[in-house]
């Protein structure tokens, strides 16, 4: 299971990616673009960013303009920014398709750069998290099956919803790996990259990961 923490190195060094940003807009942003981190905090952000600034991953490159915040205190007028090793870590870290990108809060935020990502990894974690799901849905109706009589109407009904929730990511990721092997085939008639990529129908809610916890 990833850590919170590696998650958190992942999301910051991705956005810092786009462009610099201050503690305010870049907590703002992540609470805003990944649903892990819809309670995200000053108490939880500042001190990731202390520990990559001193790993060398970013650095801070002077003051944002306008007021700081009135929540945010003097500490959100600091502008960070990617260094070359951070560059370099996300890199690696964006291209790793290992287990941990497809466990729940990994796997979103994975999803959430799949831009800056090859495509043979997001096939990779697209079909790893697919299996984790089928391995998860396995579980959730021998459940069912083995309790269904000791248990009353709601909690059968809660983990029926669970099932279900978990049945539906499936169905999506199934469309997202069939579309991404149309693209690699795609790729194949048109070495030179002229032609755009499939468009990919977005899931309702992409930040929302089912938790089913009954295996």
């Amino acid at each position: 299971m990833a850590r919170r923490a590696d998650v958190l190195e992942l999301a910051v060094l991705g956005l810092l990616q786009d462009s610099p940003m201050h503690g305010y807009e870049l907590r703002k942003r992540l609470n805003a673009l990944l649903g892990a981190f819809r309670a995200l905090s000053y108490g939880t952000l500042y001190p990731a960013l202390k520990v990559l600034l001193a790993e060398g991953l970013i650095r801070e490159a002077g003051q944002a303009d306008g007021p700081a915040p009135a929540l945010a205190g003097k500490r959100a007028r600091i502008v960070y920014e990617l260094t070359a090793e951070g560059k370099e870590r996300f890199h690696a870290l964006v291209t790793q398709p290992g287990p941990a990108a497809w466990e729940d809060e990994r796997f979103d935020v994975h999803f959430a750069f799949f831009a800056r990502t090859d495509a043979a990894t997001r096939l990779q974690i697209l079909e790893g998290r697919r299996s984790r799901l089928q391995e998860r849905l396995e579980g959730v109706r021998t459940s069912m099956a083995r309790t269904r009589e000791r248990l009353d109407s709601y909690t059968l009904e809660l983990q029926r919803h669970g099932l279900e929730s978990v049945e539906r990511e499936v169905r999506w990721l199934s469309e997202l790996i069939d579309t991404e092997r149309a693209g690699n085939m795609t790729h194949l008639d048109d070495p030179d990259g002229q032609r755009p990529p499939p468009a990919v129908r977005p899931d309702p809610h992409p930040g929302s990961t089912p938790h089913t916890h009954h295996e």
